[in-house]
């Protein structure tokens, strides 16, 4: 069994959730977290002022499969469907559970 977390942007969750409902789950947990990486921060505006965020939002899925070519399969589908092109697309990180 592998324990995979997909740590994506908002706006890609749900077609990650739906290339997942595709694929051969056991389970899956979906958060709503914020991240901070090599993208550093960015400007906003709220009531008129400028300031500066430093955690980004994110959501985090942990999905639970069966086997190594299972867990290799998606991971791959995921990075493809969660992919934009811009940085902060995301990470993929695997744990084997024995």
């Amino acid at each position: 069994m592998k324990l995979l977390t997909i740590v994506v942007k908002p706006f890609r969750a749900e077609a990650v959730l739906r290339a997942l409902a595709e694929m051969d789950v056991v389970s899956c947990v979906v958060r709503e977290v914020k991240g901070f990486s090599r993208q550093k921060k960015y400007l906003d505006r709220y009531l008129g002022s400028e300031y500066t965020m430093a955690f980004l939002p994110k959501v985090e899925i942990t999905v639970w499969v069966k086997d190594d070519r299972a867990a290799m399969g998606v991971a791959d589908r995921i990075a493809r469907t969660a992919r934009t092109g811009r940085m902060g697309d995301g990470k993929i990180f695997e744990i084997d559970m024995g």
